[in-house]
C-alpha cells in the first residue's frame, strides 16, 4: 500500500477524477481516497513514481508519505 499526500481534493469528483486516472493504467489497482484527511492510498503493481505522475495527470499534486 502506498500512500500519498495530496493538495487541492474537496469533493466526489476530485476522487472519481484520481481512481480512474490511476485504473486506466493500472485496472487491478485499489485506491481508498480520504478528504478530511488528504490522503490517497493505492494498492497496485505500478511504482510510487508512475502513481504520483498519474496523479498529477488528474490535476493534482502529490507526495508519497
Amino acid at each position: 500500500m502506498q500512500i500519498f499526500k495530496v493538495d487541492g481534493m474537496s469533493c466526489g469528483h476530485c476522487i472519481k477524477a484520481i481512481t480512474n486516472v490511476i485504473k486506466a493504467v493500472d485496472m487491478q489497482a485499489q485506491v481508498q481516497v480520504d478528504l478530511a484527511s488528504a490522503e490517497v492510498c493505492v494498492s497496485s503493481s505500478l511504482d510510487t513514481a508512475q502513481l504520483s505522475a498519474l496523479i498529477k495527470k488528474a490535476g493534482y499534486t502529490a507526495q508519497a508519505q
